[in-house]
């Protein structure tokens, strides 16, 4: 009965879904109040029955109810508890119904907040309630995670040994809430063309910061995954679908900055429009890319193209329509209002201008092998070398504008008084420099230049909070976030340019080096996990002739599934990481080991957290703190009398 109950949850949810669309547009009208009360009322219901579908699932999956053919493809029962519970989103079909709930929380919360006004959030439930319908319409007819398997077997096929890990179980729930947070922003534009009413900026703001925190959270999730399982030492591969979240994560940047210059001067109306219709685009985008099939990458959970097909026809919908409604309402569109080449605005202007080419360099480059590959046939890899010719001098540019922003007056400001006020931050520059080419080995012209606005970044961010002491949340927001910035810098410019590598074949009681540090292999024993079997090394940190530490990589084997995987072993200082994988037998005890040295690697993710800090900081502030002396809202889009 568990699968009935999720499939009539999900068909009870279609038809408020629609009940929801209809009756949210509906609610567009001035008079129309009971189909906004309606609209709000279904998207509460929607919600209620999403869960229930969702918790069908998860039941299924932990009892191990192997009538469902979904349980039976990705799970077993010699899985601890929180992989069960995992690989539920562990594959399309899962994954899939993760997004419509994500989808149905969030219309949930603006039916909740109600902020904008009662015809903007109607109109805006009504755009989520038709997105909410595509879905559940694409997942009972193509993915239906319900399906019955007759007769039942005993035992299931297990879980990609890869996914059975504690960060990959977080990941992708947090990088869905970034993404279908998007789509909030994306329905309040969409309602703003539609009906014409300011304030939508000011009104999607607090689901633009939750989905922006979700997506810096889940990026650098996905990030130390990638540097503690996969074994190959590094934290970031331009891998597609890495870029598929990262690409979001800049315009998300990019809208919030341009919604703030449209709350507060009414600038870039028309931009922040676009923004909010690109970023949901580009998280659609990603969604097709994971889901369809068209990769191949440890990140992919689909491989059928038709369920592909599908998708890609709701994105054709999505962005065309989004798009269309643009053109339509473009000729009633005012421009926004005008501020002087010296002023917040501007510096703001080309903070969106860097962000929006940055992003379009990982479009170009995630998007060309598909293309060239789907015309002739073509293979290419675009990798890091692309990535450093254009990427990264666009993304450098960007951190050198950055700390002049909060320095600059909004409509006018002065320069001298700017470039002023951030000497002890270019003197904090130029010292950062000096130390990486005093006192680090190998010298490099990269790691010193960021290193340099490294400490650019964070000293601006320092002098913004001593100047601001006890002024508003959203100037510490920045400034954490900023520095953030500055510190995530640091991590990947010192491990880029500075990691040491170690690879050789070892007999117990061989001592290899790497770095600084001097390890003696003792040998492996065989251990049972709970669902695998695994040759666990014993590698000892030597000091001169003490044991500093002991370090226990492993290869693990998973019979269920039949697939192997590796298990690093890593000892951080803070500061430093010494990294440790275990390789292949080699015969008569010998064991292949590759270990690495990462100096400033945990900068990395600390930088990510201090940027997350800093959005929650943000919404905090934007949700139930009065910040003083708050400048009224400017009408974020005005449509002349027709």
């Amino acid at each position: 009965m568990i699968g009935e109950l999720g499939q009539l949850s999900l068909c009870f949810a279609l038809a408020l879904a629609l009940v929801m669309s209809i009756s949210g547009l509906m609610g567009m009208r001035p008079t129309a109040q009971v189909a906004r009360k309606t609209a709000s009322s279904a998207a509460m219901g929607l919600l209620v029955f999403v869960v229930l579908a969702f918790g069908t699932l998860v039941y299924a999956f932990v009892v191990s109810d192997f009538s469902i053919q979904l349980v039976v493809d990705h799970s077993h029962t010699l899985k601890p508890l929180v992989y069960k519970i995992s690989g539920v989103w562990g594959n399309h079909e899962g994954s899939m119904l993760l997004w419509v709930l994500v989808l149905s929380l969030y219309a949930a919360m603006v039916a909740a907040l109600q902020r904008g006004g009662a015809r903007l959030t109607s109109v805006a439930l009504g755009v989520q309630g038709l997105l909410a319908a595509a879905f559940l319409l694409f997942i009972l007819f193509t993915s239906n995670p319900f399906l019955r398997l007759d007769p039942a077997p005993f035992e299931g096929a297990g879980l990609n040994p890869l996914l059975q890990d504690p960060g990959l179980a977080m990941h992708p729930p947090m990088l869905y809430a970034g993404y279908v947070g998007l789509s909030a922003a994306f329905s309040y534009a969409a309602a703003a063309l539609l009906v014409g009413e300011a304030g939508w900026a000011r009104a999607a703001r607090p689901f633009m910061l939750i989905a922006w925190i979700a997506l810096t959270c889940g990026i650098a999730l996905g990030s130390w995954w990638a540097y503690y399982v996969l074994g190959w030492g590094g934290f970031w591969g331009w891998d597609p679908v890495e870029n598929a979240s990262l690409m979001p994560w800049l315009i998300a940047t990019a809208l919030l900055h341009s919604a703030l210059a449209t709350e507060k001067s009414g600038a870039f109306s028309t931009w922040t429009l676009l923004l909010a219709i690109a970023g949901f685009s580009l998280s659609l985008i990603g969604t097709f890319l994971v889901r369809s099939g068209v990769l191949s990458s440890v990140h992919a959970f689909a491989s059928d193209p038709t369920r592909g097909f599908f998708i890609m026809v709701l994105i054709a919908l999505a962005i065309g329509g989004a798009l269309a409604l643009f053109a339509w309402r473009a000729p009633t569109l005012q421009g926004g209002a005008a501020f002087a080449p010296v002023s917040r605005e501007s510096a703001l202007l080309l903070n969106n201008v860097f962000l929006v080419a940055s992003c379009a360099c990982v479009f170009v480059g995630t998007l060309y092998p598909l293309v060239l590959d789907a015309l002739n046939g073509t293979k290419i890899s675009v990798g890091p070398p692309y990535y450093a010719l254009t990427f990264a001098p666009i993304f450098f540019a960007l951190l050198l504008l950055v700390p002049f922003g909060p320095r600059l007056g909004w409509k006018r400001g002065d320069l001298k008084a700017a470039w002023r006020a951030l000497y002890p931050a270019l003197g904090l520059a130029a010292i950062a420099a000096l130390v990486v080419l005093a006192i680090v080995s190998p010298r490099g012209l990269a790691a010193t230049g960021a290193f340099a606005v490294a400490g650019w970044l964070i000293g601006a961010s320092l002098l913004e909070i001593r100047k601001r002491k006890g002024g508003r949340a959203s100037v510490f927001a920045s400034a954490l976030a900023h520095a953030g910035l500055g510190i995530t810098l640091m991590g990947v410019a010192g491990t880029t340019a500075w990691r040491s590598e170690a690879l050789t074949v070892l007999a117990p009681g061989q001592t290899m080096t790497v770095g600084p540090y001097t390890l003696r292999f003792d040998g492996v024993t065989r251990e049972k996990g709970p669902n695998y079997i695994a040759d666990r090394a014993h590698v000892a940190l030597m000091d001169g002739s003490r044991v500093q530490a002991m370090l226990l990589p492993e290869h693990r084997f998973y019979p269920a599934e039949g697939q192997d995987m590796n298990d690093t072993a890593i000892r951080t200082t803070g500061l430093r990481d010494l990294y440790l994988a275990l390789g292949d037998d080699r015969g008569a005890g010998r064991f292949a080991m590759r270990a690495y040295v990462s100096p400033l690697a945990p900068l990395i993710w600390l930088g990510g957290l201090v940027m997350a800090l800093g959005g929650i900081l943000s919404l905090w502030g934007r949700l139930w703190v009065k910040e003083p002396n708050a400048e009224p809202a400017a009408p974020a889009v005005a449509l002349a009398a027709e």
